[in-house]
């Protein structure tokens, strides 16, 4: 190995203070400028001479661009380039107004430009946001309106052609339905505005009996009475009158559909017990099968009495009396509106030459053993005198036993007036009746 090299360091000897000062051999500082200087117009403070060259530099360059842009309307002015006497001496003000001869402008220019430079007056006020959305609501009922008027309805909505075949998918599945799930773009058809326009692409003629029974499900529990009432009308029934005719009995899965649209009774009678019947049409295997509906559920008073009562009113046929009889048979307490339509029913037949059907009796049979004691004593008389003209060897004797034997409305309200008569009127309290507070 070699030997190692001496570092190139002098060596400092032991050598008096006086001696290094005079040989030089002392640090002395370096005045040495920075090698990054600013420029005067970087420089944090400027002078007095610096800021008046600025200042008077770019009022030139104002005025030159002045100068170009309008030459005549600019002012000649003489440059003063001393920054103290610009500061003492202020420029007067100068408006839009200074300059119209300049340009042109006749009388009429120059008032319409007054007139747009003045604020609007105390006594005009302009329209709120909320007053211009009513105004703007308001056209478009009119709007509306007008169209309804001119042409009749509403002109059927273009379906998304992808929507179309969506449901026509939707329709094949429902052909061939007999158990599982839906398809959900049928279940959200009840909530569509336009829903009959898609409901009769799927064919619902041709849906199976278990796809009725799902649809009728689902559209009784999501649409309202009114637009219960035309599915009922427009589609179950026509469903159920041709799978009878057809097949000369109903299927259990339209039997359970027509148990579960009494889920909005109003919309059941009037969308398919008043049609079925207003036909004239009815036979009687279809009115003992929808009457077993009747019989079999329960309804609430007021739909039955109501609907009592048009039946009432109706002409006749054996499909009225079945009705009217699965009405009766039910004993609701019914309004005397409605015993009264039910009297005259069979009165109005007392002039009537036709034989009457066993039918007629049962329903008047049925009806004095139910309300016997509710009809007054001129219709009791009226109804005996009808057995005279219309009898039945079977059934009238049980009729006329029936009427005999019936305590009319009018009869007992006289007994009550007549025993509550000259008795003094009896003060009670609360705690006589039991009620304590």
């Amino acid at each position: 190995m070699g030997k190692p090299k001496k570092a190139n360091v002098a060596t400092i000897k032991n050598v008096n203070l006086e001696k290094q000062i005079t040989d030089g051999k002392v640090s002395k500082t370096k005045n040495k400028d920075n090698k990054v200087k600013l420029r005067a117009e970087e420089s944090p403070n400027l002078d007095t001479k610096s800021s008046q060259k600025i200042l008077a530099a770019a009022r030139q360059q104002q005025l030159e661009m002045d100068e170009e842009n309008f030459p005549s309307l600019t002012p000649k002015r003489s440059v003063n380039f001393n920054l103290h006497d610009n500061m003492e001496h202020e420029e007067p003000d100068v408006s839009e107004t200074d300059f119209m001869a300049d340009l042109g402008m006749d009388d009429e220019d120059v008032a319409a430009f007054e007139r747009f430079q003045q604020a609007p007056k105390e006594g005009k006020r302009t329209l709120h946001l909320s007053q211009m959305i009513m105004q703007k609501i308001q056209e478009k009922e009119a709007d509306i309106h007008t169209k309804i008027s001119d042409e009749g309805s509403l002109k059927i909505e273009e379906i998304d052609p992808k929507v179309k075949e969506m449901y026509e998918g939707v329709r094949d599945v429902l052909k061939r339905y007999r158990s599982g799930k839906i398809p959900k773009a049928f279940k959200i058809i009840p909530k569509l505005r336009n829903w009959e326009q898609i409901l009769f692409i799927t064919e619902p003629h041709n849906w199976s009996a278990a796809a009725m029974f799902q649809g009728t499900r689902i559209f009784c529990s999501v649409l309202s009475q009114a637009m219960a009432q035309r599915f009922y009308n427009l589609v179950l029934l026509p469903r159920v009158r041709d799978d009878l005719c057809e097949y000369k009995k109903l299927n259990m899965h339209l039997y359970n559909a027509l148990k579960r649209a009494l889920f909005k009774p109003a919309a059941f009678m009037k969308g398919i017990i008043l049609p079925l019947l207003e036909g004239g049409d009815c036979t009687l295997r279809e009115a003992i099968i929808f009457g077993s509906i009747v019989a079999r559920s329960s309804i609430p008073v007021l739909h039955s009495s109501a609907c009592l009562l048009k039946i009432c009113e109706m002409s006749y046929s054996g499909a009225n009396s079945i009705f009217i009889r699965y009405f009766l048979d039910k004993r609701y307490a019914l309004p005397y509106r409605v015993i009264d339509a039910a009297v005259h029913h069979f009165i109005r037949f007392e002039n009537d030459k036709r034989e009457l059907p066993v039918l007629w009796h049962q329903s008047l049979l049925t009806f004095t053993q139910r309300y016997k004691n509710d009809i007054s004593s001129e219709q009791k008389e009226a109804l005996l005198q009808l057995l005279k003209k219309k009898s039945h060897p079977k059934m009238t004797p049980d009729i006329r036993r029936e009427l005999q034997a019936a305590n009319c409305r009018d009869e007992e309200m006289m007994e009550t007036d007549n025993a509550t008569a000259g008795q003094p009127v009896e003060m009670f309290t609360d705690a006589d009746v039991g009620y304590e507070g």
